[in-house]
């Protein structure tokens, strides 16, 4: 099932993507909650009534050509990301393989949907893109083994790790959440794809373009910590919550590393695909203020 926010005239809904068009849950099943985190955390009998509100003749649909999509979870209890998880990104980056997930995290305010713009804070002049497999978390509490972290997975959605490099890596001390948190910096989407439908999230192609040239193109199968994997170490640190989002690194072929670096600006279109999931696209616009 793939399951989107979509704006509707009663605000934002849960849905479900089916045959070209989105099915509003709660219009169409008032016993449904309105928003997908809330989905998730009533559990699998929801999601299974949520898959036949989308079946039935009378569902409440709305055509996905004209329809304004928001994150698939807007409004997450929690993001967690997950730094050099790749392989090739950390050869690249010239740093060791790491030894445990390296952690930071953003805000829910840098959150934005498919189509809607990454703004350039006129603070940095060196924003990056990374393209990220993004992990959705199902359930709550606190898994201690990389099984039990796998039974945590509700789902996966594309993420656009938007990185301020001048102030991640060359104010005092590093400012790695701060370069990673300004708004419009976590764009996720188009949808939701549950885990019973991605056999193997660590065999999908991923990839980045950049006004239509391909700036990273790599396999989930170069992460060095799996999904159970990292649920897992996150459990050891803090509950984790139905709708928690967690970013799962990126791959080579970011800006800074290349030479001459490239950075984004104004016009500029980015598009990330991974095999299955769909495409993340967002323009790229100066702060005006």
């Amino acid at each position: 099932m793939r399951l989107a926010t979509i704006q509707t005239p009663a605000g934002p809904r849960a849905a479900v993507a089916s045959d070209g068009q989105f099915v509003d849950l709660h219009a169409s099943d008032p016993t449904l909650p309105t928003s997908v985190r809330e989905l998730l955390r009533q559990g699998a009998e929801a999601l299974a009534r949520a898959a036949q509100a989308a079946r039935q003749p009378r569902a409440v649909r709305y055509d996905a050509a004209q329809v304004a999509l928001h994150a698939p979870i807007i409004d997450p209890p929690k993001i967690i990301c997950v730094g050099l998880n790749y392989r090739d990104h950390a050869q690249e980056s010239g740093v060791p393989i790491p030894k445990e997930p390296v952690l930071f995290s953003k805000y829910a305010t840098a959150i934005i949907g498919p189509d809607q713009p990454i703004v350039l804070p006129k603070v940095s002049a060196e924003v990056d893109y990374e393209a990220e497999l993004v992990v959705v978390v199902g359930r709550r509490g606190r898994p201690r083994s990389e099984d039990e972290g796998w039974r945590f997975v509700a789902g996966y959605t594309i993420g656009h790790d938007v990185s301020a490099r001048d102030w991640q890596l060359r104010k005092d001390g590093k400012q790695w959440m701060a370069g990673k948190t300004f708004d419009t910096f976590a764009p996720l989407g188009p949808t939701l794809v549950t885990a019973d439908e991605v056999p193997d999230p660590h065999r999908l192609a991923i990839q980045l373009r950049l006004n239509g040239r391909t700036m990273q193109h790599s396999n989930t199968s170069q992460m060095v910590f799996s999904a159970g994997q990292i649920l897992a170490y996150l459990g050891q640190i803090f509950t984790l919550e139905p709708g928690d989002i967690v970013f799962t690194g990126t791959p080579p072929g970011v800006g800074f590393a290349r030479n001459p670096p490239v950075f984004l600006k104004a016009g500029d279109v980015v598009e990330i695909e991974i095999e299955g999931l769909g495409v993340l696209r967002n323009p790229v616009v100066a702060e005006e203020c």
